[in-house]
C-alpha cells in the first residue's frame, strides 16, 4: 500500500527487495489500481544487467534451451519406452500398430461379439456357415432336456448357445 492512500490494495507488486530467502510464499506489496500503474511505469526489468546479459534475455528463444520436468529422463540417454505412457484410448499404439493378417481365409471381419460366440460354440476363426450349423445342432442335441432324459442343469449353457448361434448367422462373416 502506498502511504497516504486511501484506496483497496487490489493489485499486487513485487516486494522492495525482490524474492526473499524465507520460507514459504512471498510477500507482496499490495496496491490501488492508479498506484500500481504508477509502479509498473517505474519497473525496469532490466535494470542492473549488462548489455550481454540484457541481449542474452532478449533472443527469441531465449528459455526454450532448457530442457522442462515433463520431458526429463532420468537414467543418462535413454528416452522412454512406449510402455511408459498411458494410452487408454490406443490412440498412440493404434497408428504404430502392424497390419496383423486376417483371421478367416475369405477375408471378412470378426468383431469381438463374434469372437466369443466362436468361442462358446468351439469353433476357430476359420469356420464357415456349414461348420457353425452342424456344431450348432451338436451342442443343441446335447444340452436339450428333450434329448438328455429331462436333466434341466444345462440350461443355462442352452441358452449361450442359442444366443451365439443367433448372433454368429447374422453375421456379416457367416451371411
Amino acid at each position: 500500500m502506498e502511504p497516504g492512500c486511501e484506496e483497496a490494495g487490489e493489485f499486487r507488486a513485487p516486494p522492495l527487495e525482490g524474492a526473499s530467502d524465507s520460507p514459504g510464499p512471498p510477500t507482496f506489496r499490495w496496491f490501488c489500481l492508479d498506484h500500481v500503474r504508477a509502479f509498473n511505469s517505474r519497473y525496469n526489468f532490466f535494470d542492473g544487467m549488462t548489455a550481454d546479459e540484457i541481449h542474452h534475455a532478449q533472443r527469441p528463444l531465449a528459455g526454450w534451451e532448457r530442457e522442462t520436468r515433463a520431458f526429463a529422463h532420468a537414467g543418462g540417454d535413454k528416452p522412454p519406452k512406449w510402455s511408459d505412457f498411458s494410452d487408454p484410448l490406443d490412440a498412440i499404439a493404434a497408428r504404430f500398430r502392424r497390419e496383423v493378417a486376417p483371421e478367416r481365409g475369405d477375408g471378412k471381419p470378426l468383431s469381438g461379439q463374434d469372437r466369443a460366440s466362436l468361442k462358446v460354440l468351439g469353433l476357430a476363426a476359420d469356420a464357415d456357415r456349414g461348420a457353425l450349423r452342424k456344431r450348432y445342432s451338436e451342442l443343441v442335441r446335447k444340452y436339450h432336456p428333450d434329448r438328455n432324459g429331462g436333466d434341466r442343469s444345462h440350461e443355462a449353457m442352452l441358452q449361450k448357445v442359442l444366443a451365439a448361434y443367433q448372433q454368429l448367422r447374422q453375421a456379416p462373416a457367416f451371411v
